[in-house]
């Protein structure tokens, strides 16, 4: 069994970024911006928000945050977004999800201007993915995409199985890898029998937010498990979607909880951003 060390991925990326970062403000005096939406206390996503943050200025990036309370209205939220559309020395739009209930958040995503949709989740990003064309895709499945090329793994021709339908990790990672030739499943909630697919499946990923999901007789022997789950216990410790203890022992590949993927999905975020700057 080998750990995928996504945490030692990410630094390299974060060195690589930088320098392009550097060269990009000598040789056309362009900073890279990445402006951020956070609404609400929710404290997770003001750790999310705080890390980034922190990325940023690693890199040398401009970087500013919009906090906003609870209670302000989507058409705030609208104006705030379209001021960042025609601000010059913005390249990277991200709002910061979830939002409260009585915003909509598909509607507040459709106001980011696509070429700004670092976070991938404009329906034309969306469609571009789909389809197979270059344009901004949704940082955690490419991490993930970016960690097995790192390890030499190539999903062509696996049977991969999605644990997971949602549109920021589900579904963006099944179009991935069916571009990259991969046999998809993409299982959920109302999947009746999700041993019977994962039990068959070269590969597994799983994002749903259920620690210990996937047990050790769910998964063949030396398959590959991607973990992208990341949850709290009550003691404290963070563990993802996979019993990694036991689940381990069976797998040639597997990324652990905390330092796996959630590392990676920073470092595309960088990625993104500086992409979107070039093309200023």
């Amino acid at each position: 069994m080998q750990l995928i060390d996504g945490k030692a991925l990410a630094n390299r990326i974060h060195e690589k970024v930088g320098k392009e970062v550097d060269e990009l403000k000598q040789v056309r005096n362009i900073v890279p911006g990445l402006a951020v939406i956070l609404v609400g206390d929710d404290p997770a996503s003001h750790a999310y928000v705080k890390m980034k943050a922190k990325a940023c200025e690693k890199v040398g990036f401009y970087s500013i945050t919009h906090s906003m309370p609870d209670t302000i209205s989507q058409d705030e939220i609208i104006a705030t977004i379209e001021m960042m559309n025609n601000n010059p020395r913005i390249d990277g739009i991200l709002v910061q999800l979830p939002l409260p209930r009585h915003i909509d958040a598909n509607r507040i995503l459709e106001v980011i201007d696509p070429r700004k949709d670092v976070d991938g989740f404009h329906p034309f990003n969306v469609g571009k993915l789909t389809a197979g064309l270059d344009g901004f895709v949704p940082c955690t499945p490419l991490g993930v995409m970016h960690m097995l090329e790192a390890y030499g793994i190539d999903p062509k021709g696996m049977d991969v199985c999605v644990v997971g339908a949602s549109n920021i990790v589900g579904k963006p990672m099944a179009s991935l890898l069916l571009n990259a030739n991969a046999t998809v499943t993409i299982t959920h909630i109302f999947t009746k029998d999700l041993k019977a697919h994962t039990s068959k499946a070269d590969m597994v990923i799983v994002g749903v937010g259920v620690p210990g999901l996937i047990k050790e007789d769910m998964v063949k022997e030396g398959a590959i498990v991607i973990d992208i789950g990341i949850n709290r216990l009550e003691s404290g410790a963070l563990v993802g979607d996979v019993d990694f203890a036991n689940v381990s022992k069976k797998c040639s590949y597997i990324t652990p909880v905390p330092g796996g993927v959630g590392p990676m999905t920073i470092a595309m975020l960088l990625d993104n951003t500086l992409k979107s700057a070039k093309k200023r």
